[in-house]
């Protein structure tokens, strides 16, 4: 048995889908720490007090705590305004090992600020450091530019946890990629493990009863769009598909948008609502877009196997799990030939890829599916095939636990080791070169699909 500490600032387990900056990251940390617990090992959880309601600590499931950090105001923040209340979250950190006596024998921080605060720690007590960052900031630079809020200090904190952390988890290729040519990371320290699903929450079930569950038209085509409604996840491009599937094909389809703080006036995803529909107006097809705003976990299984076809067609997307859900029940999945996408999504097989922002390429293949019904099982069954496979959170639990156990049995952390060295700040001209031109370079190196671990 291990004691793991799990750092993740702004995304807590006990907000999987809604509210501010709620997603992906929520998902990750919870089941990661469901799997490790259920493996045996006690799991701490670390992230930032949001509610001045909730407990000093909690125990949110067996052999899980949740420790609420105080560090800034107990009120939900846009993570890009967290950075300066970091060095509170740290040093919450260090007085709460201190004060408890507490030796954990791994600590896993989430995303840059998470590893940021923990570094201190793993430093203080000689604990070795696993960083999962979940984006970059050179990479979302890159594509969301101006729009882009994060402050430019992020780049060289990054740079630093690269090169001190004793091990970096890689979620996809392109990810591992992205670390060894924008930040040098070293090779032998990246291990690269996915995201997940859970079998017993998302499984296929009948269309016609799941349709009946929310009222839909079984005539119908429908497309199903979920996640945060931010600019970047594109659905401005599906609502364009939309009109071009009805208007060019001739499909009797409709959209519906799941996701999205819409009642508690989070003004970020109230504006891009309103964008969204005013685009729908525009394109004539607000009568056949629905947006429901975030649900509950427990329900999203009717609306992936109520649709026909799943569609996420982000700019740039570092993982994304929802592909990986919608594929777990039985549907076929048309997503961007971007980032952990074109990872899990196999083109013509399980579903489609197509380029960002290119609505006539996502209609055109969205009408294919539409029109050939039996090639949309097909590929729902070998993506609910290749989910149930490669994409289980019990298998990542596993894959993460191993590593934790290497990194226990170290002892050495890198900052500490003879192979330690400090490098000046250097961004490699490959990446100097990218970041220059934008998200419009396209020369994104493959990385070899064997991965290494240092022990």
């Amino acid at each position: 048995m291990q004691r793991i500490a799990i750092v993740s600032e702004h995304a807590s387990p006990l907000a999987q889908l809604g509210g501010a900056d709620s997603g992906g990251q929520n998902v990750y940390v919870a089941n990661v720490a469901r799997e490790l617990a259920r493996l045996g090992h006690c799991v701490d959880v670390f992230t930032r007090l949001d509610n001045p309601y909730l407990s000093d600590q909690m125990e949110w499931d067996e052999n899980v705590r949740v420790i609420h950090v105080p560090a800034g105001p107990a009120r939900r923040l846009p993570k890009e305004s967290l950075l300066p209340y970091m060095g509170q979250f740290s040093q919450y950190l260090q007085s709460y090992v201190r004060r408890h006596d507490m030796q954990y024998d791994v600590i896993h921080a989430n995303f840059f600020m998470s590893a940021m605060a923990a570094l201190p720690v793993a430093r203080l007590t000689n604990t070795p450091l696993a960083v999962t960052f979940h984006a970059l900031g050179k990479v979302r630079r890159m594509y969301q530019q101006q729009d882009d809020h994060f402050s430019d200090r992020r780049f060289s904190i990054e740079e630093d946890i690269v090169r001190e952390a004793d091990c970096i988890i890689a979620e996809c290729p392109q990810d591992e990629c992205d670390l060894i040519e924008l930040y040098d990371a070293d090779p032998e320290r990246i291990r690269m493990v996915p995201c997940g699903h859970d079998p017993e929450e998302l499984a296929p079930m009948d269309l016609h009863e799941a349709r009946q569950l929310l009222g839909w038209e079984n005539d119908t085509f429908y497309v199903l769009q979920l996640g945060r409604m931010v600019p970047r996840k594109g659905i401005d491009n599906v609502i364009r598909a939309l009109a071009r599937l009805r208007e060019t094909h001739g499909v009797r389809a409709r959209l519906c948008v799941v996701g999205g703080d819409l009642t508690s006036g989070s003004a970020g995803d109230i504006d891009e609502l309103n964008r969204l529909m005013r685009i729908a107006q525009e394109e004539g097809v607000e009568d056949a877009v629905e947006f429901t705003g975030s649900r509950d976990r427990s329900v999203l299984n009717r609306y992936y196997s109520a649709a026909d076809v799943f569609v996420t067609t982000p700019w740039y997307e570092p993982f994304g799990i929802t592909p990986i859900e919608a594929m777990a029940c039985g549907r076929p999945v048309v997503g961007s030939d971007t980032g952990g996408i074109k990872y899990t999504v196999v083109d013509g097989k399980t579903g489609y890829l197509v380029p960002p922002k290119d609505a006539d390429a996502l209609a055109a293949r969205l009408a294919i599916l539409a029109h050939d019904r039996s090639l949309g099982m097909r590929m729902g069954r070998a993506g609910a095939a290749r989910a149930r496979g490669l994409f289980t959170w019990r298998a990542v639990g596993q894959e993460l636990n191993q590593i934790f156990q290497e990194l226990h049995r170290s002892r050495i952390p890198v900052w500490k080791s003879a192979s330690f060295r400090t490098r000046p700040e250097r961004t490699p001209a490959l990446a100097r070169e990218r970041l220059s031109q934008g998200a419009g370079h396209q020369g994104r190196v493959p990385v070899a699909s064997k991965h290494h671990f240092l022990g």
